[in-house]
């Protein structure tokens, strides 16, 4: 099967939380970034992606695992193409649940991309498939925890040390919040140098050391970031491209499909209609 196919829903769980049931063939993913952590399980075919530095290939039945803020992409490494169901639980969604199983502990860190672990993918298979066809609130929020509460138990660790985020310099960490809280500012690299009291070269270097990308591309993925929050809140596209800082709604398409993996007009499409409500 050679179509390309992405349906998007939100469930009531966990005050929101997104899933994904996608099949690609010829998608292929910048490198990008996510609020939420991915926790997807392959279906059909195998994902090749980057994380952590390397390449890896996710094959059917694996668990692929990227860490939230965390740079990576996407596409197939097969002819025909690979599916995947997955969800993207926020650091805070995965701290309440991980407090429970460690006092203080904060949100997991998962060392491994990819995992082989059948009875967890059939438990989170399980879990998909009763948020697509359950209104039993009791069963769905049971199946939610124990599937999370089982992939931090079995593959979450505590993050290392000399995380990107410990490790950032004050100066870094800066201009990485104003492009966090002004993603639309039309901000030039000498800008954001003099506010970090950096050289652009230095700061061009290190933020791409510290954080995975160049300044200019975090920017872009913060941009998306918030068209979807804009999407979600019922915002003609048009004004969501112009709002969030794209030239025009071609500019917004070609970089939300590259990190999304569909575009705006089917995001809000699908996100209109599969509003799961327990």
């Amino acid at each position: 099967m050679n179509t390309e196919h992405a349906a998007y829903q939100i469930a009531d769980e966990l005050g929101g939380l997104e899933l994904l049931n996608a099949h690609y063939h010829k998608q292929n993913f910048s490198r990008h970034t996510h609020e939420g952590y991915t926790v997807g399980v392959i279906e059909t075919g195998a994902q090749r992606f980057y994380r952590t530095g390397g390449n890896h290939v996710a094959p059917k039945h694996s668990i692929i695992l990227v860490n939230a803020d965390e740079v990576h992409n996407g596409c197939s490494a097969t002819e025909g193409g690979w599916s995947y169901r997955a969800m993207y639980p926020v650091p805070a969604q995965f701290a309440n649940i991980h407090s429970e199983l460690v006092a203080n502990s904060g949100a997991p860190y998962f060392p491994d991309p990819v995992v082989y672990d059948p009875e967890l993918a059939e438990l989170l298979r399980l879990t998909f498939a009763t948020l697509d066809t359950s209104d039993n609130r009791l069963l769905r929020e049971s199946l939610v925890y124990s599937s999370l509460m089982q992939l931090m138990a079995r593959h979450g660790k505590h993050r290392p040390s000399d995380n990107l985020a410990a490790m950032a310099k004050p100066a870094l960490a800066l201009v990485k919040s104003f492009i966090d809280d002004h993603p639309t500012a039309d901000i030039s690299l000498e800008e954001l140098a003099t506010l970090a009291g950096l050289s652009p070269y230095y700061l061009l270097k290190q933020f791409q050391r510290y954080y995975g990308l160049p300044p200019h591309a975090y920017q872009i993925q913060a941009r998306v970031r918030l068209a979807k929050g804009k999407i979600k809140q019922g915002t003609r596209l048009l004004d969501v491209a112009l709002d969030c800082g794209f030239h025009d709604q071609s500019h917004l398409n070609r970089h939300f499909k590259k990190t999304v993996g569909v575009t705006p007009g089917q995001f809000a499409k699908e996100i209109g209609r599969n509003i799961i409500q327990a």
